[in-house]
Parts: structure tokens; sequence; C-alpha cells
């Protein structure tokens, strides 16, 4: 078989994957109800399991990740409030600018200088700034963290540094919402429970396609006060749909499916010790995202896709992504491909 025949293997991102006939076989028998009229039996038995998982009083469902940033901002934000957030996090860069043009908020990027992802406690502080002044001036009340972030190759926050930046944003009386969109592999890394890397914050953005195999669907999580407010502002957004049972059952075996998210891990490693034999500048990946620095970006995945390994740019590097649906077989497979002609 040439290059130009093989299967493609898909390292493009986590969201890429099938649902398997397990999931498929309870998407099929939910039981459902209309999720706007009333609440859809699936969808409440899914936000009440998924509030405890992450540790929180409440849970709404959401059809995506973008919707659920969307509705804790606008909840949170006030016309022409400044938010704080890492520098490239997935509010600031990948929501098409909803978080000022639908939120009214102003963004502020924070740098990366504690780490892959994360900003020092005296970086936030320092971009806080004083309290009160001129009633002219920018009013800083929210602080957005991602765990893991994406764009700095799947990085986690340690429990820590994490209590730290909570207890700098709560000394200046800011709120804080995290974008856990993959907060499950920062968990089944440190072998920590979900809720423990939510411990403080006003409210928690979870997926449930992004590494657990569901095809649809993410969670906002926060007060029951926040859930009713959001409730209204899912329905402003269009998010109300029907018999969303269907969508949530899939997110339920999902659930079940966190722990299994350290096999990703392995490959991500496997994949990045690969490269780095190969000759190629990959940085060790925290969870499943391998990020390699390449002369030519565009080339490179030129390069890989004539080969049949299928990658996405990130920040001016290739980004790789592991997943349930490739073996190590196929990431052993695709270092050969590699090797053979996609040359970074």
């Amino acid at each position: 078989m040439t290059s130009a025949e093989a299967v493609p293997l898909d390292f493009r991102s986590d969201t890429v994957t099938h649902p398997d006939d397990a999931m498929r076989r309870a998407m099929a028998s939910a039981e459902v109800g209309d999720n706007v009229i009333d609440i859809d039996p699936t969808i409440r038995e899914l936000e009440e399991r998924v509030a405890n998982v992450l540790g929180m009083p409440a849970a709404l469902w959401t059809p995506t990740g973008t919707m659920a940033n969307l509705i804790a901002l606008s909840v949170h934000l006030k016309r022409g409030d400044r938010f704080l957030a890492p520098k490239d996090a997935h509010v600031l860069n990948n929501e098409l600018g909803s978080a000022a043009w639908l939120a009214g908020g102003m963004p502020y990027a924070l740098e990366h200088d504690a780490g892959p992802g994360r900003p020092k406690a005296e970086t936030l502080v320092k971009a806080i700034g004083p309290r009160g002044g001129p009633y002219y001036t920018l009013r800083t009340t929210l602080l957005c963290l991602e765990n893991t972030h994406n764009a700095a190759g799947g990085a986690i926050i340690p429990p820590h540094e994490h209590a730290q930046l909570l207890a700098t944003a709560r000394q200046a009386g800011l709120r804080v919402h995290l974008d856990g969109a993959r907060i499950w592999h920062a968990a089944a890394a440190l072998g920590l429970p979900t809720a423990a890397l939510t411990v403080g914050v006003d409210t928690v953005s979870a997926c449930f396609s992004k590494g657990l195999g569901a095809p649809v669907g993410s969670v906002v999580a926060g007060s029951e006060a926040f859930v009713a407010t959001a409730r209204r502002m899912r329905q402003m957004l269009g998010g109300g749909v029907r018999q969303g049972g269907v969508l949530a059952a899939a997110a339920l075996v999902a659930l079940d499916r966190i722990g299994e998210l350290t096999e990703d891990h392995d490959k991500a490693q496997r994949l990045a010790d690969g490269l780095a034999e190969l000759g190629w500048e990959a940085e060790p990946p925290e969870t499943n995202i391998v990020l390699a620095r390449v002369a030519d970006v565009s080339v490179t995945l030129e390069s890989l896709a004539a080969v049949g390994v299928l990658a996405l740019p990130m920040g001016g590097k290739v980004r790789f992504v592991t997943h349930r649906d490739l073996s190590v077989a196929d990431v052993d497979e695709a270092l050969t491909r590699i090797k053979a002609g996609g040359h970074p």
C-alpha cells in the first residue's frame, strides 16, 4: 500500500472519535423528554451526576463548550468589565470574540511565567492593579483559568498553584471561571478526583466530546442560583434542545471513561519520544497533546498528510492529539510513516 492509499491516522483532535457500540446502545435506549418544557430525564440524571463529579452544587448541559463558557462569562460580567485569562486561552483565541461581543467583557492576557498555561500569582496581582480609582477606569471582575491549557500543549495547573491563583483572585474581589474542557485529562494525569481541581471556583465548564468519546455535549456548573440564570441564558443562545437525553446518554457513558485517559497520555508520550528520535523538536506532553516546533508549519502539515498522518497547526507549531480511536500500534505506524516521508 502506498502512502497515498494508506488509511489516514487522525491526530487533529480528540474530538474526531466515534461513539462505540456501548455508547450507541445507551443513546438508542435513552429515556427522553422535552428539555425545554420540562427537563429531559436523562439530561437531569447527567446534570446531577456531573455536578457531583465536578464538586459543584448544580450543573447545566449545553450543546458545546463555547456555549458553556459564554454562558458563564455572560452571567459573571457586566458590559465593559475586564476579565483576565492566560495567554492563548480558548476564551481568548478560539471562541470568535464572543466573550467581548456577546458577554461584553474586555479581555486581558496573562503571561505563562509560572509554566505552560499558567501565570504566577504575582503576575495576577500586577494585572489586577490597585482597587478603586476614578469612575472611568476599567473594572477587573473575573479571572478565567484553563485546565488543561490546550494551546500550551495540554498543560496542567497543579492544585497548589490553582489554590494560589484562587486566593489571589478572591483577595481582589474577583470571581473565577474555570474552562475545564479537558479537566478530565488533568484529573487522570494527577490521579486525583476531578472535584479536587475545581476547589474555590464560581463556575466550571467541561466537555464530553474531548477524549471521552461522546459525539456532542458540554456542561457548565456552579451554584443553584447560577444554573437557574444560566438556563435562561442557554435558551437565549439557542441551546434549548428538546429530546437531548439521546446525547446525554452518551455523556453518561463517557463519564465512566475518565480513568482510561491515562492510556492516551501514554500514547502521547510514546509519540513525542518517537518524534524526538526522528529529530523533531517535540515538547514533552503532560497529557494527550504533543506540540512540535518546525521550520515551516504549512509545509510540514502537507508532508504529513501525504503519508496519511493528519495534524493541525497550533501557535506556530504542529499539534498532534492522541485519543481513544488511535491505538499504540497506530502511533507506531504514524512514526514509521513520518520517518519515511513526513519530515519537519
